[in-house]
């Protein structure tokens, strides 16, 4: 899930995990695993909006280049609704 606001300037990012992931610890890795990807996308299209990215259980079994590819795809949908 991705919520998001538009901003000039450079990207900022949020990541919060629901409490549906049972257990501090695996919370805490899903958002690691999270802030990873976030890393992974490069900064030339980080820009324009706020986001957060709320994490669901899938995150912690899920390959982080489809983690990548889910964050990719869900900015990339925001931008252009935000028209950033």
């Amino acid at each position: 899930m991705l919520l998001w606001v538009p901003r000039p300037g450079p990207a900022r990012a949020g990541f919060a995990v629901s409490r549906q992931v049972r257990g501090a610890v695996r919370r805490n890795r899903a958002r690691r695993r999270l802030r990873e990807a976030y890393r992974g996308l490069g900064s030339s299209i980080l820009r324009g909006i706020d986001v957060v990215f709320v994490a669901r259980a899938w995150a912690l079994e899920a390959p982080l280049a489809e983690l990548r590819a889910e964050m990719a795809s869900a900015h990339a949908a925001a931008c252009r609704s935000a028209g950033a």
